[in-house]
């Protein structure tokens, strides 16, 4: 029997619909629900151990996994099963755990698990816009301590008007593509691409997917009212001590205070500050040491970052001695590395990233094979966080998400400046060799020049800058941060990251911890960010005021050509001879694809040597030449034979064509090296077919002047009507000599 099923629907507004339910899935994990819209089906399960893990974080781990069951496929490669994430499946894994950790109580340390499985797909669905829905519905129905509902969905602007939850064909015409995690009162993550769009167009965007927000969170409100609101589980809190914390606050608070305030540099200040938390222990004997051991450090890290964050509010300094909105010297070099298609270096502060530039065809295109998504990306960029950038020594296990997800961001930055007749696949790759405040946006600036020096002709520069945010709710003070150090991230109350063109933004990234973050500071943070850009952007143009008006020397020069499907044959040869003899011969790399609307055949020649495309183009014009009636072209003798020459085409080498010696002169050719020889050159005259031989005709003597005295010959007669004529009479002649047949 099919157990009892609850249900919530969520109208979008626009005919489509959200359902949630539960009850007949997974109902041994701590809860279970189905997401779908459409033919789109999400399940998605959370399970939390009861007992708390030996550590001082929450060990979340959120995992989105795309089954190609879902739309009627098999995985890819040599293992027809599915293996390591996608970078699509991490970045949704991204945005789900972005806003769900602030959530949980501090103090909670249980292992928790939020697993999300795409189980049937539908191509007018995007299903990572549900995904942070079904982990907060899920969650609801459990037993776990969480603050409250929240949900996520997109937003897209297509002709003017915004658009919750867009299918990819309205994704396509759209100038906006944001994804926001909110609760019912408070926006807590925004992530997304726009075309060079306003702050203020930005907020509205985030208003219109609030309200959607809201109504989804009501949704699962209702949902587990209906199943049975569960009672939040007991669990060990952390050990607390307030007169332990009054004193490692009054022993630290004023000593931070003042390092702070004195505007060293990052290694510098660590030193002293560990030098204070090496005194403050060193006050506690060696049994209160054994005994509140792990909660004196949590008291000195929570007294420093109220010190340091005090500083800004009160006196509108910084760590290393700026002001809010100073941004830390800049200093750039593009063409770095003699041997790359393109390379800059961007540093700011104690941040560098090192991007170097790949120019390839079409065969070096990223291939995207996802159930929900297939396709090919002509740009695309990669992010390298080795732990040197940071002093550190660490293992190195494969790309982390956190690579994944700042690459994405800067790619999404970078990609719309891109143009779209660029007729090279791109790859920028980000070396960073220093990290303190922001990396991913040095990434940006260090990809802008590097791209240009590549001489790909972006349409306008863009730059990136990292900004923070502290407020303080009881005085109602708050500071905006430009160009934010790592320390200022972790104790800040908002962390976001622009990136846009002198015209507008073209990316960003926002993690907002504060509740009930108000819309007029949103906007004044992002203007402030504004200024901040385009400081940043003056040092870029600065270094390199243009793209390069062609490749360097080195590099490959791409040329495309088009030509009629029916002579991709000719220019691929029997089991490829003719292509590859060709880029064998001339040193380069040649590609053909066809058009899919028009089946036109689209050839990329790729080389460093112009001499060898040079050579490609004329091969595929030889391919194609087809001469014109009544037209004279250049030829050269290359066979000779007893009834003509045999002469190629000057304009298209490897087209030959016979010149009877009939056509040679106007006087009667006994031999045809009597008028011309092996490689003599002279024009001819195109008749097109001969009507009697179904041949191409071409004529010498047409082009000279008739002797004196030449006399026309009379026409022939039609040999093959006589012929025709005999052989009637032959066989009249033979039914006369046939003897009567006997019986």
């Amino acid at each position: 029997m099919i157990p009892k099923v609850f249900r919530e629907v969520i109208d979008l507004g626009d005919g489509r619909e959200i359902s949630i339910e539960t009850g007949k899935l997974a109902k041994q994990a701590h809860g279970s629900v189905v997401v779908q819209s459409g033919k789109c089906m999400l399940l998605c399960t959370v399970v939390s151990n009861y007992k708390q893990s030996d550590v001082d974080f929450l060990p979340l781990t959120v995992d989105y996994r795309e089954k190609f069951a879902a739309a009627g496929r098999y995985p890819g490669g040599f293992f027809k099963r599915e293996a390591r994430p996608s970078d699509g499946e991490v970045l949704t894994m991204r945005l789900v755990d972005r806003v769900l950790r602030p959530l949980f109580p501090k103090d909670y340390h249980s292992e928790t698990q939020v697993m999300i499985q795409l189980m049937s797909h539908d191509e007018d669905v995007m299903p990572d816009a549900m995904a942070g829905l079904a982990a907060s519905a899920a969650i609801q129905l459990s037993d776990f301590p969480f603050e409250c509902p929240i949900s996520e969905v997109r937003v897209a602007r297509v002709n003017g008007e915004f658009v919750i939850n867009p299918s990819f064909a309205q994704l396509k015409e759209s100038d906006i593509d944001m994804v926001i995690g909110a609760s019912e009162d408070s926006v807590m993550m925004v992530e997304g691409e726009m075309d060079e769009i306003s702050e203020e167009e930005m907020t509205e965007a985030i208003k219109f997917a609030h309200e959607a927000i809201k109504v989804q969170c009501a949704a699962q409100v209702r949902l587990a009212e209906a199943f049975g609101k569960k009672e939040v589980r007991e669990y060990e809190p952390e050990r607390e001590d307030e007169d332990l914390a009054k004193k490692v606050h009054a022993l630290t608070y004023d000593k931070v205070y003042e390092i702070a305030k004195a505007g060293s540099a990052k290694h510098e200040r660590s030193a002293a500050f560990d030098a204070i938390k090496e005194e403050v222990i060193a006050s506690f004997s060696e049994e209160e040491q054994e005994e509140y051991g792990g909660l004196i450090s949590k008291y000195f890290y929570k007294a420093e970052k109220n010190a340091v964050r005090d500083l800004t509010l009160n006196e509108g300094l910084r760590l290393d001695g700026r002001k809010t909105t100073d941004i830390r010297p800049i200093w750039c070099e593009v063409d770095y590395l003699p041997s790359t298609h393109g390379s800059a270096i961007f540093t700011r502060g104690e941040t560098q990233a090192l991007a170097t530039v790949t120019l390839g065809t079409s065969r070096d295109a990223n291939q995207i094979d996802m159930p929900s998504q297939e396709g090919e990306e002509r740009f695309y960029l990669h992010y390298n966080f080795p732990p040197f950038s940071t002093g550190e020594a660490r293992p190195i296990r494969g790309t982390s998400r956190r690579e994944v997800g700042h690459g994405n961001l800067a790619q999404r930055a970078l990609k719309g400046m891109v143009p779209e007749d660029c007729p090279y696949t791109v790859r920028v790759v980000s070396e960073v060799l220093e990290s303190n405040g922001s990396s991913s946006m040095a990434t940006v600036c260090s990809g802008t020049m590097a791209l240009m020096d590549a001489g790909v002709q972006l349409k306008k520069p863009v730059s990136g800058i990292a900004m923070g945010l502290i407020t303080d709710t009881e005085s109602g003070k708050y500071a905006v941060l430009s160009d934010i150090l790592g320390d200022e991230d972790h104790l800040g109350d908002m962390d976001f990251k622009v990136t846009g063109t002198a015209d507008g933004i073209t990316a960003c990234q926002m993690d907002i911890k504060v509740k009930g973050l108000s819309y007029e500071i949103l906007v004044k943070a992002l203007k402030q960010a504004r200024d901040g850009r385009l400081h940043i952007l003056e040092k870029l143009v600065e270094t390199i005021e243009a793209p390069r008006a062609d490749v360097k020397p080195h590099a490959p020069k791409m040329v495309t050509r088009i030509i009629p499907n029916e002579f991709i044959g000719a220019l691929i040869g029997p089991g490829g001879k003719v292509i590859q003899e060709l880029q064998k011969e001339t040193k380069t790399t040649i590609v053909i694809n066809e058009d899919p609307v028009t089946e036109e055949g689209i050839v990329e020649i790729l080389g460093t040597d112009q001499a060898g495309i040079d050579a490609v183009l004329a091969k595929i014009d030889s391919l194609m030449f087809k001469p014109e009636v009544g037209s004279v072209y250049e030829v050269k003798v290359i066979k000779m034979l007893d009834f003509g020459a045999v002469v190629e085409y000057m304009d298209a080498p490897g087209n030959e064509v016979l010149l009877h010696v009939s056509e040679l002169a106007w006087e009667r050719t006994e031999n045809v090296s009597d008028v011309v020889n092996m490689g003599d050159v002279f024009d001819v005259k195109y008749f097109g077919l001969d009507p009697r031989t179904k041949k191409d005709k071409v004529s010498r003597k047409a082009l000279l002047p008739k002797p004196e005295g030449y006399k026309e010959r009379p026409p022939r007669e039609n040999n093959d009507n006589r012929r025709r004529d005999d052989r009637r009479g032959n066989d009249r002649n033979r039914d006369r000599d046939r003897k009567p047949r006997r019986d």
